[in-house]
């Protein structure tokens, strides 16, 4: 009892939010105090950990033979169950490290649909790294708390957090979901859509870490008002030597035309599925992107256009999840109803 005690008293609250493409960590009265790649790199005999966060992310395409460096989630889901353990407990133990935390307890941000197997997966990882106490949320959720959206009201609101992995899109009331849905397509899918395009129309193979820059520095889902363009160097597919080409803001728009118009239809299939009084809120409300992909140029304005819906996007998108979290957390009586058994 008296540990117990101790424990609540040393240890702080800790948010998680466990996304494809970066991982964030919030600790109560200390706000986000890491957000680095969801990338591991190991030693391959060992399997001890070299790297994990941006230095692993460095690594991506360039080890050598006895390093193996790997995105162990993909599509929203854990790929590889034990590269996922190893990077959640790096990344629990560097913050318990810097900020002395004892026992944490911690909730941790989850995909929609995800299995048992998964969430096992991420408990068993969080109390290896020291945890106590862990709860799961759905990110949609999350992001709904952390983008300031009245869920405990009886009226519609919609999130669209469009993650590496995942798009989800969920239309909240009175703490409850009333329609989810979870596609596995969003940033990383643009990404290898830059990819595929360099190689189909310049015979050119570039890395995902340079399509992902393409993506960041030039890459719309709208028509843009000032033209953009960047040079990407990679490898000859023909004669297998370093070659440059200039890559404009309109091939890559078209070249990630695919994902953005499954992440529209997402949102056109939730709107059509949710019940008429909710739908009648949203139209009237609007919705909030969250997530990385709310970055991507004109994407506000394509679902506009395309859906004749208000859409405006959460002020913080990259961290409207592990925010979420951490106020559920913190407010734990309020939201408790929200967690997933």
């Amino acid at each position: 009892m008296i540990l117990s005690k101790l424990f609540g008293f040393l240890g702080k609250d800790m948010a998680m939010d466990l996304g494809t493409a970066n991982t964030l960590i919030y600790i109560k009265g200390k706000g986000v105090v890491l957000n680095e790649p969801s990338v591991v790199a190991i030693q391959r005999d060992s399997g001890k950990p070299v790297a994990v966060g941006h230095q692993a992310k460095e690594y991506l395409g360039r080890t050598n033979p006895s390093i193996l460096a790997s995105r162990p989630l993909k599509d929203g889901v854990i790929a590889d169950f034990d590269l996922t353990r190893v990077m959640i407990k790096e990344f629990i133990s560097q913050v318990r490290r810097a900020a002395g935390l004892v026992k944490p307890r911690m909730l941790i941000g989850v995909p929609t649909g995800v299995t048992q197997v998964e969430k096992r997966a991420v408990i068993e990882s969080a109390e290896q790294a020291g945890a106590r106490d862990i709860y799961l949320i759905e990110e949609p959720m999350a992001a709904a708390i952390g983008a300031g959206l009245p869920i405990e009201k009886p009226r519609g609101s919609m999130i669209v957090d469009i993650g590496g992995g995942t798009t989800e899109v969920a239309v909240i009331s009175m703490y409850a979901t009333a329609y989810s849905e979870s596609v596995r397509v969003a940033g990383d899918e643009a990404t290898e859509a830059i990819m595929r395009h360099t190689q189909r129309k310049y015979q050119m193979l570039i890395g995902e870490n340079t399509a992902e820059m393409v993506k960041i520095s030039i890459g719309s889902a709208y028509p843009l008002e000032q033209p953009l363009s960047m040079e990407v160097s990679g490898k000859d597919l023909v004669q297998g030597i370093p070659r440059t080409v200039t890559l404009n803001d309109e091939e890559v728009r078209e070249a990630m035309s695919e994902p953005v118009e499954v992440i529209v239809e997402s949102v056109r299939r939730a709107f059509e599925k949710t019940p008429p009084e909710l739908a009648s809120d949203v139209a009237e409300q609007g919705l909030v992107l969250a997530g990385g992909g709310a970055l991507i140029r004109g994407l506000d304005r394509l679902i506009t256009q395309e859906l004749n819906l208000k859409v405006r996007i959460a002020e913080d998108p990259l961290t409207s999840v592990v925010m979420g979290a951490g106020i559920a957390l913190q407010n734990i009586k309020q939201y408790r109803q929200v967690f997933i058994n």
